[in-house]
């Protein structure tokens, strides 16, 4: 399975670089939306609609409201920006839901609930997505997004394997463990560092302590998008959110992450910009 997992990462990641390094402005938000597309196929079936019919109708209405805000709703405008940093607030309830669960279930039984839920988790991450590509150093802020949420990927698995005795959610997620956030938090860090020094270099120290809470303050909200995905996995009774991605189980599986980190790093990065 990790042999798997690894190939699997080997050809995923290169793609992704390539969508955000060789794709202009309009073939990167169609690149962003496909994989949204394919995401919301595989959310029907989480949110209980698993009928083959169901799956492609709500794919097909996705690519279609993405279609309607490019068109109707400029990147740069702050409308823009208010949709992106309003999936905070819903990233903040997801991790009441998680904590409280399975105390606090009614909602988890409503399709129209969960099917709404994915504008704050899928449509954001597309906005956040298209938004920093929008900006002057775009290349470098979405592969900083992107190593990042990798990088505490990798240091989650290692660290977990090696320290794992501490359970974070063993009621939502049994494997994951409080050493492998710790792990992903430090793998992050230094992923931060290493960029700011090759990148950043006039930094101050100001500068340095808030990249530290960006990294720190992305990752763990990128932790509450794993535990939310695994919790509506639970409750319907699945593993996986598909079976797209050999040894990686669905596209929701490797993105449910970067949802919930996306809009974080939005908005500290504009604030680290502008002060």
């Amino acid at each position: 399975m990790l042999l798997q997992r690894f190939v699997t990462a080997l050809v995923l990641a290169p793609l992704m670089l390539a969508g955000i390094y060789l794709l202009p402005s309009i073939g990167f938000s169609v690149f962003a939306g496909s994989i949204v597309v394919l995401g919301a196929w595989e959310w029907a079936n989480l949110a209980g609609f698993s009928a083959p019919r169901a799956r492609i109708v709500l794919a097909t209405i996705t690519a279609v409201v993405l279609g309607v805000i490019h068109h109707w709703i400029t990147v740069d405008s702050l409308i823009w920006a208010l949709l992106v940093l309003s999936a905070l607030v819903f990233w903040l309830l997801a991790g009441v839901s998680v904590y409280l669960y399975p105390r606090v279930t009614g909602w988890l039984r409503s399709g129209p609930i969960k099917l709404a839920i994915m504008v704050p988790v899928l449509v954001a991450l597309w906005m956040g997505l298209v938004w920093l590509k929008s900006q002057p150093d775009s290349a470098l802020l979405l592969t900083w997004l992107m190593l990042l949420v990798w990088g505490a990927d990798i240091g989650a698995y290692f660290a977990g394997r090696a320290f794992g005795n501490r359970k974070l959610a063993p009621a939502v997620s049994p494997g994951k463990t409080w050493a492998g956030v710790y792990g992903g938090m430090a793998t992050s860090i230094l992923v931060s560092v290493l960029i700011a020094g090759l990148y950043l270099p006039d930094y101050s120290v100001q500068d340095w302590l808030w990249l530290m809470l960006l990294s720190a303050a992305v990752i763990a909200i990128s932790v509450v998008g794993d535990l939310f995905e695994s919790l509506l996995k639970r409750n319907r009774g699945i593993k996986d959110s598909s079976s797209l991605l050999p040894g990686h189980g669905g596209i929701l599986d490797r993105i449910d992450s970067l949802c919930a980190a996306t809009p974080m790093f939005v908005l500290l990065w504009y604030v680290l910009a502008v002060v």
